[in-house]
């Protein structure tokens, strides 16, 4: 009976976890326009027990999932988002079931009006971790991926959480509106004299 009822458990728990997409639905970001993106991991500290990674491949790993989650807004304001990777974790082979570390990143995120000349934000603190799967649950992120395949899916983890975080600003302190300013396109094409 207590097999059954741990084995109801973990299906339970494995069948919560939920995983981060790709291409989920757009938020809610008015004219928000991606200008530039940067991303910076130079000085990014290493966890005591993670694998290696390059300061390069952070970098790669994070502008691709930044262009991917916000360079598909087309508003009509340019902002520049900047991501300093600050520390990370990338989880070895653990011992499946004792002890399965998961992998994070902590990032700082600029956000820079590009017409304004001003910053939205300076840094704003972020930490995330890995999704889970069934998988790694019980064997650990270390046996079930690659460390490509975590550094991949924490930079889409931060570039989600940071698509949210505009979202909330958005909604809640006005980021993104639309500007008196802003040339409004013509809705007709019809000319008349």
């Amino acid at each position: 009976m207590l097999r059954i009822l741990t084995l109801i458990t973990g299906l339970a728990l494995m069948g919560a976890c939920t995983q981060t997409q790709v291409y989920e639905e757009p938020e809610s970001l008015g004219e928000f326009k991606l200008r530039v993106n940067y991303a910076f991991a130079e000085k990014a500290k290493k966890g005591p027990v993670s694998r290696d990674a390059t300061s390069k491949e952070w970098e790669d790993a994070i502008q691709n999932a930044v262009d991917i989650r916000l360079g598909r807004y087309a508003g009509a304001q340019e902002y520049d988002i900047g991501i300093s990777l600050e520390g990370y974790m990338l989880a070895p082979p653990g011992i499946p079931v004792i002890y399965n570390p998961k992998s994070t990143a902590i990032v700082l995120v600029n956000v820079y009006d590009v017409k304004k000349k001003e910053f939205l934000a300076k840094g704003k603190q972020f930490q995330v971790l890995e999704d889970t799967t069934g998988g790694s649950a019980l064997k650990g992120s270390g046996h079930e991926r690659t460390r490509e395949e975590q550094m991949s899916g924490l930079a889409l983890k931060v570039a989600d959480r940071v698509e949210e975080w505009l979202a909330e600003e958005h909604k809640d302190n006005g980021w993104f509106d639309r500007r008196p300013d802003l040339i409004q396109p013509l809705d007709s094409v019809e000319v008349t004299q």
